[in-house]
């Protein structure tokens, strides 16, 4: 029963995504799509523990969730117009125009990430549509009270309902302005998927999966938009290594992994998108992000990285985006070309002490700089603000370690 149980809560959430584009498209209302999931995951609960879970988990989720959300239609007289909109949709058929391409979950992608919402509201609405996690694991990601977050997910809903937003995508003349919102929410759920918040699956790789294919799907669209390609080919780099960032549920950095475990087609795949960018040569944050994975996964070990060009590159992009975080990931590179002590001094200037990976970084320095006690201490804190599992757990086998 609970191995049951467990496939089923493990389906859902690889599905979530498919299913409430799908639902969101023929029924278009977010809460109805929301809430028939919920009713399709329950019935799910009840019925595969018996019968197993069906051949085709996805189709059956679906089908089951939309007679669910036809069903409350029906029920609510005072939804009449929405009751013969949905009889109208049964047979998904789109009956508008819905953009350049046929694809839901890149319409609600767009619909997300629409102007009319603020920054951090399409974040956490795609975070929640299309990547299926709680509210109390984005606000957790937040930095905020989950009922903050509840509350900024609900307005943005409410939004997207009274500004009539379309779901659909932009026509290609469109495209570019809207684009550089799309591609941060990709690079922030991507990140989600690689290093997951919350005490589940410590790696998502469902969630990464989608973002290289939406991507993929963006590439297609704007084949000469340079920052499309670097966003490809930045996380294509990085999923090459996924299969090596998690061992005996601890996460293994870079430094440490079995190069032998990354995925050379993707890496290969990557290098020729960066090669393509610096070609066109018109420099945006995910180009340089692409590149500096690039010369990562050029090095044979660790200890061949070229540090100097890393370094160069973070002092690129920060002239492009002067944020604490860049900052704080150049701090890193530098420390392998200048010393922990001229790290740990560029750290501690940085505005970022609830963040977790600044708390990582500093107890890293601190170790390095033989300073025990104060890197114990900056241990705790980082294991204290870390939610991903394995994280936690290379970080107080670090911590053990010290004498």
């Amino acid at each position: 029963m609970q191995g049951t149980t467990a496939a089923v809560e493990r389906v859902f959430r690889e599905e979530y995504g498919r299913l409430i584009a799908s639902l969101v498209r023929r029924f278009g209302d977010i809460d109805i799509a929301e809430e028939a999931a919920g009713e399709a995951l329950v019935v799910a609960l009840e019925k595969w523990p018996a019968s197993g879970v069906p051949p085709n988990p996805g189709g059956w989720l679906t089908t089951t969730a939309g007679n669910r959300a036809i069903d409350r239609i029906r029920r609510e007289k005072q939804r009449e117009a929405k009751h013969q909109a949905a009889l109208m949709h049964v047979d998904d058929t789109p009956h508008e125009h819905t953009g350049p391409v046929e694809d839901d979950r890149l319409r609600l992608l767009f619909t997300c990430c629409h102007p009319a919402l603020a920054p951090e509201a399409r974040i956490a609405l795609t975070l929640r549509l299309l990547g299926g996690l709680t509210v109390a694991q984005i606000a957790q990601a937040f930095l905020v009270p989950e009922v903050t977050m509840a509350q900024r997910i609900t307005r943005a809903k409410k939004k997207i309902a009274a500004a009539k937003v379309p779901y659909r995508v932009p026509e290609a003349a469109d495209l570019p302005e809207r684009l550089g919102g799309v591609l941060a929410v990709l690079f922030l759920v991507f990140n989600e998927g690689y290093l997951a918040t919350g005490d589940g699956d410590p790696v998502r790789a469902e969630l990464t999966g989608e973002v290289i294919r939406l991507t993929r799907v963006l590439r297609r669209l704007l084949p000469e938009e340079p920052e499309v390609a670097g966003l490809l080919g930045l996380v294509l780099l990085t999923e090459a290594r996924r299969e090596a960032r998690v061992r005996n549920g601890q996460l293994v950095p870079l430094g440490e992994q079995d190069r032998a475990g990354w995925d050379r087609t993707l890496i290969a795949e990557g290098h020729d998108l960066v090669r393509e960018c610096l070609a066109i040569n018109l420099p945006g944050r995910y180009q340089i992000l692409a590149a500096i994975n690039a010369v990562h996964t050029d090095a044979a070990t660790a200890s061949d990285t070229d540090w100097s060009q890393v370094v160069a590159l973070y002092d690129q992009l920060t002239r492009l985006d002067p944020s604490p975080i860049v900052a704080l990931n150049r701090a890193v590179a530098v420390a392998e070309l200048d010393g922990p002590k001229v790290a740990l001094a560029l750290i501690d200037r940085l505005p970022l002490t609830g963040y977790h990976a600044w708390q990582v970084a500093r107890a890293d320095m601190l170790r390095r700089l033989g300073r025990t006690g104060e890197a114990k201490e900056a241990y705790d804190a980082a294991i204290a603000a870390t939610q991903n599992s394995a994280e936690r757990a290379y970080l107080s086998r670090k911590r053990g370690e010290l004498v």
